[in-house]
């Protein structure tokens, strides 16, 4: 029984899909915050670190393919990807190969799918051009894209958890066409999703316009309303009501 035991906790550790299934009913409030491939993805430290002081937040995060190319640890400004782990409230950063760390076998947790349960806010920050064109046309070719896929939509279900996402691309991109056609999608059409708008500001290509993503001091704020984390700390509401 105890070898049982044993192979079990090691198959939990090594199972990301496990882990996650398994901190569901952790009494905590659940942002996974994701990030595709923009230069926008190197704001994740300073949006992850701004919720330091919420001990009751568990944080985890899901890098698209491109978004790693930013977090390689080539200035100061871009750690790697390694310590994001680090920072605080952070349980676990998820890349494309953590949804298949083992052939899948029947009864099996599914990475994607316990990632939606397990989230009470996902937040995509940046959503780069090109997972724009993705998610509103509904391909799922990555964990972040089958993510999305897999949310729940029902729309008639007052408990229904939220989107939120960041667009950051160039400002040509941003006003191409099928931009304005597919935003229209998540703001009109998919209720599930809150677009925050990118800002006008000269880009890291040298182009200025809109297009850079959000300020990030704004994403943080909207995070800590649409979770309530902020009335949920007795820390930081002791704070607010004394100021």
């Amino acid at each position: 029984m105890a070898s049982n035991t044993h192979g079990s906790a090691q198959n939990a550790h090594k199972n990301p899909a496990t882990a996650v299934a398994a901190a569901i009913p952790d009494g905590k409030t659940h942002l996974l915050l994701a990030a595709s491939g923009s230069v926008a993805t190197i704001k994740l430290p300073q949006i992850i670190t701004a919720l330091k002081d919420y001990p009751n937040l568990s944080i985890r995060v899901i890098l698209t393919k491109s978004a790693t190319h930013f977090l390689a640890g080539q200035s100061e400004e871009q750690p790697t990807v390694a310590s994001l782990a680090l920072l605080p409230n952070v349980d676990s950063v998820h890349r494309d190969e953590d949804e298949w760390v083992e052939p899948w076998t029947r009864n099996a947790s599914i990475l994607h799918i316990e990632l939606r349960r397990w989230a009470h806010l996902l937040a995509i920050v940046p959503m780069s051009a090109d997972l724009l064109a993705k998610v509103t046309g509904g391909l799922c070719d990555d964990l972040l894209t089958n993510v999305v896929r897999a949310w729940d939509v029902d729309t008639s279900n007052p408990k229904r958890r939220l989107i939120i996402v960041a667009p950051s691309m160039n400002s040509m991109m941003w006003t191409h066409p099928l931009t304005a056609k597919q935003l229209a999608v998540l703001k009109d059409e998919w209720k599930w999703f809150e677009v925050l708008p990118p800002q006008i500001k000269t880009l890291a290509c040298g182009d200025t316009g809109q297009g850079g993503m959000c300020d990030w001091n704004e994403i943080v704020r909207v995070i800590e309303k649409r979770l309530d984390v902020a009335d949920k700390n007795p820390v930081t509401a002791s704070r607010t009501e004394v100021s």
